[in-house]
């Protein structure tokens, strides 16, 4: 299974509330593991709640990376996760240690696998300069990635919308050659290591259930009260980090624009869709084994797999 000069990493993923954090534990505290998480707003500081961060009882002691990165005002791209992600597995293997990607992010995840480089074509200032000053006006980078979509949409397909660096490098190039980003020669560079991917899943109704109950435990614990302290220090609503699940919808709330049941139905149906999106994102990965979290034999199933590369990954529907 593992190539030449590759080292391997495990990695958990799998929709909101389906139960990764529990099972990443077992297989790092079994497998001399240190978890890196793979979630786009875990990254974030004081945003704890909305995220599900994994609190330090949770972890049991294991040691974990890429959480608290970053302060919630600041911009983080895809390639920005892509540069540090990989200097942690590379310091936990330095170590000794394995590293267990957990999350479901699923760009990230991407990023990791298929990591792109920005090609031989030389840079025009001019050009850049006028990408740059779109991406800073409002809705900028959506503008850019549409762009992008019209005019390579096999690129745009594989970058975030944040990820405004490699969106503007990607239109430079078209621009500069006439050429599409992706038809341009040399264009994916091989990953520094290989990924060993398990996607969690379960029934559909069984799934939602659990992300509304994990919602009700949200507001419990404080979850506008959460949302409310950023907005007072000063993070704006416009914030890239407040524009997430969990996060947007609460902004009305808080300011009294919105109902408490106009809140809760909105970011359960958000969430939802937002859980379908991962599942549907991770069936277009190549060699995925799937697995019901719900299912006695899940932990088996995962070990079996990561330890033994025995599993069957040649379908990704719902367990």
């Amino acid at each position: 299974m593992e190539k030449k000069d590759q080292e391997i990493c495990w990695v958990l993923t799998g929709p909101t509330a389906s139960g990764k954090t529990a099972l990443s534990i077992r297989l790092a505290k079994a497998h001399d593991c240190e978890v890196v998480c793979m979630d786009s707003m875990q990254i974030y500081r004081r945003m704890n709640i909305g995220t599900a961060k994994p609190m330090p009882e949770e972890m049991e002691g294991v040691p974990h990376h890429m959480i608290d990165v970053a302060d919630p005002d600041e911009s983080f791209s895809v390639a920005r996760y892509q540069e540090m992600a990989e200097e942690c597995i590379a310091d936990i293997h330095a170590r000794g240690k394995r590293a267990l990607l957990v999350g479901g992010t699923g760009f990230y995840l991407r990023a990791l696998r298929q990591p792109m480089a920005m090609g031989d074509v030389s840079a025009d200032e001019r050009i850049r300069a006028e990408l740059e000053a779109i991406a800073i006006e409002e809705g900028g980078k959506q503008r850019l990635h549409d762009m992008l979509e019209v005019a390579d949409p096999v690129t745009a397909a594989r970058l975030h919308v944040n990820d405004s660096r490699r969106v503007i490098r990607a239109l430079e190039v078209c621009r500069l050659t006439g050429v599409p980003f992706s038809q341009q020669p040399q264009l994916q560079t091989e990953s520094r290591y290989q990924y060993c991917v398990a996607t969690l899943t379960m029934d559909r109704s069984l799934l939602y259930q659990r992300v509304e109950k994990r919602i009700d435990v949200m507001f419990a614990q404080g979850l506008a009260d959460e949302v409310r302290g950023l907005l007072d220090s000063g993070v704006s609503a416009d914030a890239q980090a407040m524009k997430a699940i969990g996060y947007k919808e609460l902004v009305p709330f808080v300011r009294g624009e919105a109902t408490f049941e106009e809140t809760d139905y909105l970011l359960k149906l958000n969430t939802r869709h937002y859980a379908k999106r991962q599942l549907t994102w991770m069936r277009r990965e190549p060699d995925v084994l799937w697995v019901n979290a719900l299912a006695p034999d899940a932990y088996d199933r995962l070990e079996n797999w990561y330890v033994n590369g025995v599993g069957d990954v040649s379908k990704g529907e719902e367990a």
